[in-house]
């Protein structure tokens, strides 16, 4: 390759032999620690690393209360007449009683209840043959038939507790508590201490029974019995046996045996007699003995909190003989418990409603038993025995008896 004189490359090749010269005739020295710059291209910057999003823990769910509820029914007077334990018998294979067929067309009915209570008007046992008014006394396995149908709280205080004597109170009592332990029975107490209490829990709520009547048809406590009934007019018994319950039980339910027979009209004794029980902690008052209906109310008590009286369900079953006297009521009620998560409860009363029956038998009182008023038609009322019945007329008693408010549909 040629170069030419005074050109670039020239003048570079020159001055490095220049340079070269110097150094070696020791004119130039360069430094042994002088740093050699190589010029290089910068690498591009790595990005940030992006953090990989990691999911919230989870929250940890607030307490939520606890709701526990029980649907109870309450039905009337079981007055085991004459042509109820005779066509029990007949019916029976064993030469004893069979009384579930009586109840047949309710049982299906009562299965929809939690709890289903009942006042056995007469004395069940097995010291005496059966009989009828006005000293009642009905064959032991009324009993274990009425829990078969369905019941599990059965009143026992009434104007017939004293018709057979002690031997009638014992050998009842000795009947009831044969029975599972999921039945409870009140209304005998022990007479020493009063405290022989009746509780029962279903569905996590705890009810305490007790039942009182207003007089035992002038007949007094049986000499020598352990056991009686406490009447309404012993307020000071009541009073405490209230107080000890209590705190025992979620629910009480207080049975009154009062009022006048026949008579739809409440009393004001059995106004004030309700009011003073929700004072002193009752939440239903149940109300038993006229055989007929009569209405039903909500009452406050002194503490504010709500209470619910029936004041006569009417009969359940009978063989009585007036048209009034085979319409009934069964309280249908809810309970409803709250359980607040740092354990406070709290008990509601909910819907109220009162389904009508009737009482059907034919002429002669042929198949005694009891139905719904809903099932209930025009021409069983024209088969009835000893009168006519129709369904307008038993929804006129209903109408002027009871809060319409209360009616079932």
């Amino acid at each position: 390759m040629s170069l030419k004189k005074g050109g670039p490359a020239f003048l570079v090749i020159a001055a490095g032999v220049v340079l070269a010269l110097a150094v070696a005739s020791g004119n130039i020295t360069l430094p042994s620690s002088a740093p050699v710059s190589v010029a290089t291209a910068s690498p591009a910057a790595s990005p940030e690393p992006v953090p990989t999003p990691t999911a919230a823990p989870a929250a940890t769910p607030a307490p939520t209360p606890t709701v526990q509820t029980v649907r109870f029914s309450a039905s009337g007077d079981n007055l085991i007449h004459e042509g109820l334990y005779n066509q029990a018998h007949a019916r029976a294979e064993n030469g004893g009683y069979d009384f579930t067929a009586a109840y047949a067309d309710l049982k299906e009915f009562y299965g929809g209840f939690d709890l289903n209570w009942i006042n056995q008007e007469t004395l069940v046992n097995d010291a005496y043959p059966p009989s009828a008014y006005p000293m009642f006394s009905t064959p032991a396995e009324m009993a274990e038939n009425l829990y078969q149908v369905g019941f599990r709280a059965f009143s026992l205080s009434n104007n017939h507790s004293y018709d057979k004597g002690a031997d009638g109170i014992s050998s009842s009592l000795a009947c009831w508590d044969a029975l599972p332990e999921d039945a409870v029975a009140t209304g005998f107490y022990n007479l020493s201490t009063y405290d022989n209490y009746a509780y029962l829990t279903v569905n996590g709520i705890t009810f305490g029974f007790l039942s009182y009547t207003q007089f035992t048809n002038g007949i007094p406590t049986p000499s020598g019995s352990e056991y009686g009934v406490i009447y309404l007019n012993q307020t000071d018994v009541i009073e405490k046996q209230i107080s000890d319950m209590r705190p025992n039980c979620d629910v009480l339910v207080v049975s009154c045996h009062w009022g006048v027979e026949d008579s739809h009209d409440v009393t004001e004794q059995q106004r004030n007699t309700a009011q003073w029980l929700a004072d002193q902690g009752a939440d239903l008052i149940i109300g038993t003995h006229p055989h007929v209906t009569q209405t039903a109310q909500w009452l406050t008590a002194a503490d504010g909190t709500d209470a619910f009286v029936v004041y006569s369900l009417g009969n359940l079953i009978s063989a009585q003989s007036k048209p009034d006297n085979i319409i009934g009521l069964i309280l249908d009620i809810t309970f409803q418990k709250t359980t607040a998560p740092d354990g406070t409860t709290n008990i509601q009363i909910l819907d109220p409603s009162l389904h009508p029956t009737v009482t059907q038998y034919e002429n002669g009182y042929r198949n005694i038993r009891v139905m719904l008023f809903q099932d209930y038609t025009d021409a069983l009322g024209a088969a009835h025995g000893v009168f006519t019945l129709s369904r307008s007329y038993i929804q006129d008693v209903l109408n002027q008896t009871v809060d319409t408010s209360f009616l079932a549909a």
